[in-house]
């Protein structure tokens, strides 16, 4: 039952007309090309395009049939199908790839409306049905056209689409604001881990260490598996250093068991580094997560090596910084050994050459750059609570259950 004044329609109801991406030799494929050709590559999850590496062509005038024109409807069909696009003009003729279905959309309906609609947990799940074949996925435009929805008068797509553009448009510019403090601690970590930017107040002489100078490095062989015989212990595991810069409480710690020699060795303190030791590749090598505080007995596993740093020599928050560092990234990368799963030997480890200010400059140091990550953590809990009020308003919106005020 659609809302007083909207009309049930199907997508073949809205479209001119419809076709798959036209197909070419690859060999055409040139930078001074003449039209270029989005792939389902060139989109985010989003549904939107990024013109800046859409490939250029040099294709025929018998393409011209096919060149976009702003509003036209994209969709994905294959693979990661389902996924609809908004095209917008560009100073050269594009066309959209073989994997991609082009609606062109009548003049009663707003072409964004109808890309949020599209984009709505309701349409995808739909979407998602009509999507046939096994591993790769795929979809039809004869299917697609059946897709079903309400759609209100056009005034009122208008207003709807205008509404929920505000919302990207404030969740673009946060993204922005996080990409600029990015890009700011990256150039700060370039000049303070180098010592090319002294902190004021500090002139202290900076020196040569291997790791094992300043810490011990300790790898863990504790496994996930829960023996009887053994005691029930938290795991830190590959994924929760993988995926995190700072080790904390609220991490989702999982369930295993390990013998009290283990857990007499193994366990997380405060201030420590634990890295990555092996991967599936070398480029996943030493990546650091730093123990912000005292994890009430936390055991470190398996494939993860702990950095504990000697306090009067070395900080733990400055020494994961450092760990982040291109430099040492390209170190271990270099001593990462393998085939089919790469790892380190903790001789390599060990060897790692680091240069150091007195441990109060470090300290100093690890406090700014940590200022920096908290400003960045905070401006990504707004981006993901803009996203979730987003969410909720086009579950309203775009099924008529919040009626917008035209005027």
């Amino acid at each position: 039952m659609v809302p007083d004044g909207w009309r049930d329609v199907t997508l073949e109801d809205i479209t001119e007309d419809s076709a798959f991406g036209p197909r070419f030799s690859s060999d055409l494929y040139s930078k001074n090309g003449n039209v270029g050709t989005i792939r389902t590559t060139d989109l985010d999850e989003e549904g939107n395009i990024n013109y800046n590496t859409i490939p250029l062509a040099n294709l025929p005038d018998t393409f011209e049939k096919h060149y976009l024109n702003t509003g036209d409807l994209l969709i994905t069909r294959s693979g990661t199908c389902g996924v609809p696009c908004l095209f917008e003009k560009q100073k050269k003729p594009v066309i959209a790839g073989a994997f991609l279905i082009r609606f062109i959309l009548k003049d009663e309906v707003e072409p964004k409306f109808i890309h949020y609609l599209l984009k709505s947990p309701e349409q995808q799940n739909k979407i998602e049905r009509m999507a046939s074949g096994g591993v790769q996925k795929n979809l039809t435009g004869t299917n697609l056209k059946k897709l079903d929805f309400g759609l209100p008068p056009l005034c009122e797509q208008n207003k709807i689409a205008q509404i929920l553009s505000t919302w990207d448009k404030a969740i673009s510019s946060t993204e922005q604001l996080v990409a600029n403090s990015q890009q700011q601690k990256k150039a700060l970590m370039q000049q303070l881990l180098t010592g090319k930017k002294r902190l004021p107040g500090f002139s202290g002489e900076w020196s040569d260490h291997h790791l094992t100078d300043i810490a011990k490095v300790l790898v863990s062989p504790v496994d996930k598996k829960s023996e009887s015989d053994e005691i029930p212990v938290r795991l830190c595991n590959y994924t929760d250093v993988y995926y995190n810069a700072n080790i904390t409480r609220n991490l989702p710690f999982m369930e295993a068991t390990a013998k009290q020699s283990e857990i007499d060795r193994f366990t997380l303190k405060e201030g420590d580094v634990v890295i990555t030791k092996d991967s599936e590749t070398p480029g996943d090598i030493a990546v650091p997560a730093y123990v912000a505080e005292d994890l009430g007995g936390v055991v470190c596993g398996y494939h993860l090596a702990i950095v504990r740093p000697k306090s009067k020599l070395a900080d733990g928050a400055f020494l994961s910084y450092l760990f982040s560092t291109p430099q040492t990234r390209y170190y271990f990368f270099t001593l990462a050994t393998g085939a089919t799963r790469f790892g380190l030997s903790i001789g390599g480890i060990n060897k790692a050459h680091f240069r150091l200010p007195p441990i109060d400059e470090q300290k100093a140091i690890s406090s700014v750059l940590s200022t920096q990550d908290s400003e960045i953590d905070l401006l990504q809990e707004i981006i993901k609570g803009l996203k979730t009020e987003k969410q909720a308003l086009m579950q309203q919106l775009l099924t008529g259950n919040k009626r917008v005020t035209l005027r």
